[in-house]
């Protein structure tokens, strides 16, 4: 087990088995995103997806809770406002964390141990598969702030469940739990709240266990096949087939 430091508490890191253990440890705040926790989040997703030492990520929460959006708190005390301008740079900037996570060429676990709202909802849409504690449940909260909606929640939501939920979920800002969650397609798997840690990390371990180039050249086929057409999409799996079949991952399995 090697430690990673963050440069913060409100982040804590670990490899373990070739798997990066990603905590938002905000606990108090049900790890809703500060402006440090964000840095360290995007700046550590980042050096762990350039580590050939680490083949999966997993991102949870601590406390019972993965991540509650933004931080009420913080934007309700931050005095004299930024411009209009300033403050579509600065969401954009922090637009590349969701980009980085979907973007990885390698796969990104979420364990959802509690509440997952607003911009934590969207961080874990982020990622590529998702398992949620039984107690667990999600909501785009913005609807109840006023807001529209940030981190590419939208964007996510309408691939995996459809447009017509996906703009139910938006506009009603319900909650939905975790029996619900997987019945949608919003998350792969429930398992009991004690099993999540073990369970997660079992999945995270076996994935970082296989073979990086086919995972890398999977995550670009899968991303691309939500924009793409079929012929643009069996150009390239005919080309990164054929590369696949080039490397030792394969020739070693096919003996």
């Amino acid at each position: 087990i090697r430690s990673v430091e963050t440069g913060t508490e409100q982040l804590l890191c670990r490899v373990e088995a070739r798997v990066g253990v990603l905590t938002l440890n905000r606990p108090e705040a049900r790890n809703a995103l500060s402006v440090e926790l964000k840095e360290a989040l995007l700046r550590i997703a980042t050096e762990l997806g350039q580590d050939p030492g680490v083949g999966c990520l997993l991102l949870t929460g601590a406390g019972g809770a993965f991540c509650a959006g933004g931080d009420t708190k913080v934007m309700a005390e931050s005095g004299t406002p930024p411009s209009m301008e300033e403050r579509q740079q600065r969401l954009r900037e922090e637009h590349r964390l969701p980009l980085v996570l979907h973007e990885l060429e390698k796969p990104v676990v979420a364990a959802l141990p509690g509440p997952a709202a607003g911009a934590g909802f969207s961080l874990a849409l982020a990622c590529d598969i998702r398992i949620a504690a039984e107690s667990a449940f999600v909501m785009t909260s913005y609807a109840k702030l006023g807001l529209s909606g940030d981190y590419g929640g939208s964007w996510f939501l309408t691939r995996l469940v459809g447009t017509a939920r996906a703009r139910q979920l938006y506009f009603t800002a319900e909650r939905i739990g975790a029996a619900e969650c997987e019945r949608l397609g919003i998350v792969n798997r429930v398992v009991p709240d004690a099993e999540l840690e073990g369970a997660s990390f079992e999945l995270a371990r076996s994935l970082a266990a296989g073979p990086p180039i086919a995972y890398r050249y999977m995550k670009e086929n899968l991303n691309r096949a939500l924009d793409s057409d079929l012929r643009t999409c069996l150009d390239f799996e005919a080309d990164r087939m054929v590369r696949g079949a080039m490397t030792d991952d394969y020739l070693e399995a096919v003996a």
